[in-house]
Order: structure tokens, then sequence, then C-alpha cells
């Protein structure tokens, strides 16, 4: 009797922890098992611009929103240089791709990259990069880009 109660208390447990929020099914980036990605991904915030960071089911990844309004993905190849618009905010640089529905911005100069893809429409780049620059700064900078579209220093 007491193994019955165990697994039924067990069961409903699973069901309050799943009745959250779903786990968001987001593609790892290569160098995702980089240990530096692991000291940015415990630093992450549990909100930005009121979307919540849900579960995931890939290393080195953070999904905020439901459905995801923003997608983080930590071990993306390092991008060469490039004419793509560079932002600098508290020291890190990001390259800009601007599309139609969604915005993918990655750092620049760290390896490994970390890629942001959102819609800029339901969260601003601007709180994007001044909520996530902090966490993107625990991978050191090895280089910077040579011109910056924009530079922001965000207390």
């Amino acid at each position: 009797m007491r193994f019955a109660t165990v697994t039924v208390a067990s069961m409903a447990g699973l069901l309050v922890l799943s009745g959250c929020a779903s786990i968001a099914n987001v593609q790892p980036a290569d160098d995702a098992g980089n240990p530096l990605c692991a000291e940015m991904m415990v630093v992450l915030p549990p909100e930005i611009s009121d979307q919540q960071k849900r579960q995931t089911n890939s290393q080195a990844t953070a999904v905020w929103g439901d459905p995801a309004q923003l997608v983080l993905r930590c071990g993306v190849t390092p991008p060469p240089p490039s004419t793509d618009p560079c932002v600098s905010v508290n020291g890190v640089d990001w390259l800009a791709k601007e599309g139609d529905e969604a915005w993918t911005l990655t750092t620049y100069g760290r390896i490994p990259a970390t890629e942001l893809v959102f819609d800029p429409n339901v969260i601003p780049s601007s709180t994007v990069l001044a909520t996530l620059s902090s966490a993107a700064s625990k991978i050191p900078a090895e280089r910077t880009c040579s011109t910056v579209s924009k530079t922001v220093d965000v207390p």
C-alpha cells in the first residue's frame, strides 16, 4: 500500500510540474557543450520584457515566452568579419540581421558565440541586449567590431 501511495504522489508531482509550461524544442548549437556556455547559462534572467523563461530540451539553450518570443543558443559558430550592423551594449558586440518576421543577433568576437532570435515587435532589441549582455560577457571577448553602429552602456 505504501508503494502505491508513493507512486500516486510521484505521478501527481509530475502532472503539476508539467502543467506549468511546455518544454521548448530548440536545436542545440554545434559547440553547446563548451564549458563557457555553462558559465553564461547559469546567470540568465528568469524574465525578459514580461516573458517568462521556460525549460528547453537541449543544452546551452534558453527560451522566453510561451509560445517562444526569444530563443537563445550558445555555442554557435562565431561569425567572421562582416558588413552587418554591429551594436555594442555594455562592452558586448552583437552583429544584427534584421528579417521581416524575426531578428537574429549574434555575439561578435567571442568563442563560442551566442545567438538570439526574436520578434522586435514583441520584445524590443534594446531590452533584449540590455538584459542579456551581462550574461554574454561571461564568455571573454577575443576581438571587437571595427565599426560599431551604436554603443550603449546600460547600468
